[in-house]
Parts: structure tokens; sequence; C-alpha cells
């Protein structure tokens, strides 16, 4: 059995975690594998809203397993936060929940890193989520960092000391202020107890031992495409892999044994924080879309910046990922613009590119667009693809021609019943 890939293709914020959550039944392990705290996945069902960031969007599902993967960093603190949440609902988590021994931790002194960096940048910062994700990473590579099986491991109290004086020397460089230090180092140990409740796995083992059982098993990723530390819009990017390729070194899963690669994009475009962004609307369109789309960040509240489509990033990340089968979300919100557009190229010094370039990150590139048919029904009402407008049937089949692989699923609102399989 192989593991099936489910992947953001934008800047993140694509409703991922509502599709993972739609998709569990059909398997018995959901794997984040990679990301942190910095993701924010969004599931409404029963009137009730839900926003995980580290703990897998398969949660709410019965019967089945949850795996936070090796390529994961975890805050103890904001796990915390989640499981108490999960308390308050009563869902049982205790033997669906599953953590690996390869995970790192991200410490309070990564966090206020975090901070000390993005404040020095001043106007060239990165629109970091501020949550530790990016030092935690650096440790990671450089060796430094601490992972979930060391909090078991008699030297566990040594090297935690020993990292956070090197990022105490790091701080007092940032003359950064560490006053809350205490408070936040007695949070997060709270939260160390809390997740040694937890049962801890040797995870790539525990995967394998699943696929070779013959269970389904869907890794869930984070952030999106465009933000990858190798493919995105570098610098401001995710410290991560977020492509497809990030599932195999976040769970130790072998190439060849990735199935389906389920891509997720919203039928307008959306980014938070800095970077290029060539559709990016500042019209009263991209007023509508925010409103309407209720664009903000599930992690960080900050807006989110609005645009049309852009085919020719689409494709890209389609391209580096494999993508299989699309899923449009949000197709409900451009009920509420006039008129729809699609980026189909770019002009850059006086040249066309039907694809994207390294110069993206160049203000001078300029989207070229092609305007389609809008629709203005309500569409949040609607169970099944055949009551959509022919104008939206007709946006789906031009994508699907454009970018040559099927959309099988359309989103029409955030609950889980809104979601129209094609």
């Amino acid at each position: 059995m192989k593991a099936d890939v489910l992947l953001g293709l934008q800047w993140g914020d694509e409703g991922k975690g509502k599709i993972v959550d739609v998709l569990t039944p059909n398997y018995g392990v959901i794997a984040r594998f990679q990301g942190g705290p910095n993701a924010g996945h969004t599931l409404e069902f029963n009137g009730i809203k839900h926003v995980l960031h580290t703990i897998p969007s398969g949660i709410f599902r019965e019967d089945t397993l949850n795996v936070i993967g090796n390529g994961v960093v975890i805050d103890p603190r904001v796990l915390k936060r989640e499981l108490l949440a999960l308390d308050d609902l009563n869902v049982d988590y205790s033997k669906s929940l599953l953590v690996s021994k390869k995970a790192h931790l991200i410490l309070p002194t990564h966090c206020m890193l975090d901070a000390a960096s993005e404040a020095s940048k001043g106007k060239k910062k990165i629109g970091s989520t501020l949550r530790g994700i990016g030092p935690t990473y650096m440790d990671k590579t450089g060796r430094n960092g601490i992972r979930v099986g060391d909090l078991v491991m008699p030297n566990f109290d040594e090297r935690y000391n020993a990292l956070r004086e090197k990022h105490l020397n790091m701080l007092s460089g940032y003359a950064f202020d560490v006053s809350e230090l205490e408070e936040q180092e007695k949070l997060w140990f709270a939260g160390v107890d809390k997740l040694k409740e937890l049962e801890l796995i040797d995870s790539e083992h525990f995967i394998h031992e699943k696929m070779n059982a013959g269970s389904a098993i869907l890794a869930e990723g984070a952030q999106g495409s465009l933000l990858d530390i190798d493919f995105g819009s570098y610098p401001f990017v995710t410290s991560s892999n977020t492509i497809c390729a990030g599932a195999c070194t976040g769970l130790g899963i072998a190439p060849n044994q990735i199935g389906e690669v389920f891509g997720i994009f919203k039928a307008y475009c959306t980014r938070v924080g800095s970077g290029p962004f060539p559709t990016e609307l500042f019209d009263k369109d991209g007023e509508i879309l925010a409103k309407a789309g209720n664009e903000f960040g599930a992690t960080t509240g900050r807006p989110r910046r609005c645009g049309w489509l852009d085919l020719p990033a689409l494709k890209y990340a389609c391209m580096i990922n494999g993508v299989t089968k699309l899923i449009m979300m949000k197709a409900d919100v451009l009920s509420y613009v006039d008129k729809v557009r699609v980026c189909v190229a770019y002009e850059y010094k006086g040249k066309t590119l039907d694809y994207l370039p390294y110069e993206i990150l160049d203000d001078d590139i300029k989207p070229i667009y092609e305007n389609l048919s809008p629709w203005t029904d309500d569409l949040t009402g609607m169970r099944e693809y055949n009551e959509l407008p022919e104008t939206l049937k007709s946006y789906v089949e031009y994508i699907e021609e454009k970018v040559g692989i099927p959309i099988t699923i359309v989103s029409v609102g955030p609950d889980r019943t809104q979601t129209l399989r094609k």
C-alpha cells in the first residue's frame, strides 16, 4: 500500500485542514510531515470551528491514527493548548495521537531569536510568524537541536541548558529583552509534561508497518508549495520543504512509495506577510475577496493579501509536486465579484513568460490576464457538483485544460458538507 500526499499549491492557507478532515474516513493514518505551530489548519463541522497548529487534521475522526512526524517542529506550549481544547470537546486522543521521537522541539529561546532576528531586518523582514520555526530548523541542520526522544534521556537537562545558553549569548548580541524567559520556561516544561503523556514512537518504523499491513496513509503538508525553502519565493519562505518530497524526509517514506498527490488551491490567490505576489489586488476587488473570504491568518490573525489566480505559479507547483488530483477551494468567494480574471503569463523586460521564473522576485514582472465569465450565484447551499452554475463549471474546465490535471473536488464553504465531489 502506497501513501498518498495532500499539500497546498500556493502560499499556504489553501484549506488543507478541511480537506484532510473530509478525506480521513478513507485512511487509517494521517501523518503531518513538516512545519510546526506556524500552520493553522481550520476545520468546521456541527457549527463549531476548530484550528489545529501541530496535531494532524484527522484527529476528530474516530478509528484514525494521527502521527506528528519527524519533520515537524513542536512547541510543547502550543501542543498543550491544542490538547486541552480537544479535552474540552471530549475528543479521546490518548491512543489515536502519536508523536515521532525524531521530531525537534521549539524552545522558548527559539521564539525569542525569531523575534529578535525579524526585528533586526527592519523593512526587509520576511513576515515570520515569530513561532520559533526558523531558529529551530537552523539548530536541526546545525546539529544542536533537541528532539522529542531526548525528553526521556538521562542527559536531557544538560543538553537543554547548553542550547539555552547558546541562545542567550546570541540574544545578547541583539540586546533583546529576555525578562519573560523564566515564565515561558514554566509554561514550556508544563507542556513537556503533557507531551510525555502521549505515545512517543519510532515513526518511520510505525509508518512502514502500517503500509505493509495494508493501511491507507495520508501525509498532511503544512504551509504551501510556494513557501518551500528550496522552490518557493526565497527568501520569503518557510524553513522546511513543503513540497511532496518533504513527505519522504518528514516521515521516512521512500519516493517509490508515494501514491496519489492531492494538490489544494484557492479559486483565487492569497498571501500572508512579505514577498512577491504578481497578481495582488490593491483595488475594490481585492477588498471584496478579503472580506468575503474572511482572509485573516488562522495562526497570526494577520490580514491576507488577495489577488487573482496565477496559472504559471499553479502549473509550477503541480510540476514540482507530481500532483495527480486537484482540489479547488473557496469557489463561493468569487460569487461576490463582478468579473473573474486569471493570470496566464508574465511580462518581463519585453518578454512573455508562461512559467514561474527566478525573476518572480523582481517588481518589474507584470501579470498577463485573461477574462472569464463571472457567476453571482450563492453556492454555499449547493451539495452536488451538477448544481453549480455553468460559468463556474467552465472556470473549472478552463483550469483543468491549462494545467492538465483533473479537479476532483470543489469547495463552496468552510463546513464538511460544503464539499462537492466532481
